[in-house]
């Protein structure tokens, strides 16, 4: 045997060696698979047991002249929970007024003209910290500001408390999509005579529209289901809404009032109106699927 075929006494050693760690890394990578398999599973199961409940004991007794009627008195029969869902629809809107443009400009503030800088750290950090927020935090402040000052409740206050809640989460997503728009999108932008206004209103809002859609209607879709802030903000009512100075229904305010209550058609009521809550928040992020994917 040559020199060129000995082998060095140590290899084999070696070789075996190396291949029991490759055999013990597959186990432990398979087995960390499974685990994470298994966490994934025993956290669905409360979700999927939530809306199976909701789905089981609210669809049953829909109506659809629960969306236009006012609630029962208690121990009524019928009824429905309209003024809730126009309360609703108005608290989140005023919400999205509020935050979304102040979302979006701060996001293009800090990706366009101060990336990196002092200030933008700074902002980035206390976007960070009110996404953690409490959101009954939001409701006592906003009723410290505007509540006890102006002594009553009112749809307003109960808006810009969600707008508070949504804030953040805007714009830390916009500041995301606006992050991953390509680079040479904006060089290419600039280098055919266009400022940097135009390049972010013509190129970088366009190309990142549809996540920030997306991270809208997520902020949508948590402020719709708090009840926390609107209790200290809007509080709630029996009757339709008159003026935006004015206390409203709400129907997370609705369900949490009418679940705890010992009358069966108000308890039953606070279940379809939760399933009706979960209809409107999956039919909303669908539609925002549906608006980003044509926008791309």
């Amino acid at each position: 045997m040559n020199a060129a075929t000995k082998i060095h006494p140590t290899a084999a050693p070696r070789a075996m060696d190396l291949s029991r760690k490759l055999r013990w890394r597959s186990i432990f990578s398979r087995g960390m698979d499974g685990l994470v398999a298994l966490m994934t599973l025993a956290a669905l199961v409360p979700l999927v047991s939530v809306i199976y409940m909701v789905i089981s004991k609210g669809a049953g007794n829909f109506r659809w002249s629960m969306l236009w009627q006012l609630p029962p008195a208690a121990g009524m029969d019928g009824g429905g929970f309209g003024n809730a869902l126009v309360g609703t629809l108005l608290l989140v809107s005023i919400g999205a007024l509020v935050s979304v443009p102040i979302g979006v400009l701060t996001a293009i503030f800090l990706t366009e003209y101060s990336l990196g800088s002092k200030s933008a750290r700074i902002i980035r950090f206390c976007a960070k910290i009110l996404s953690g927020l409490p959101s009954i935090l939001a409701g006592v402040f906003i009723f410290g500001v505007l509540v006890a000052t102006t002594h009553s409740f009112s749809v307003l206050a109960g808006g810009l408390a969600l707008g508070i809640l949504m804030l953040p989460i805007i714009i830390l997503a916009t500041e995301e999509a606006l992050l991953r728009v390509p680079r040479f999108l904006r060089e290419a932008s600039l280098a055919l005579g266009a400022n940097r206004t135009q390049t972010v209103l013509h190129i970088t809002l366009p190309a990142a529209a549809s996540t920030i859609i997306t991270g809208v209607m997520l902020a949508v879709a948590r402020a719709a289901g708090e009840t926390a802030p609107i209790i200290f903000t809007a509080l709630f009512t029996s009757y339709w809404i008159g003026s935006l100075r004015e206390p409203t229904a709400s129907m997370a305010v609705l369900i949490y009032n009418f679940s705890s209550v010992p009358y069966d058609n108000l308890v039953n009521m606070a279940w379809t109106a939760s399933f009706v809550l979960i209809l409107i928040v999956l039919v909303t992020n669908i539609v925002s699927h549906v608006v980003a994917n044509r926008s791309k």
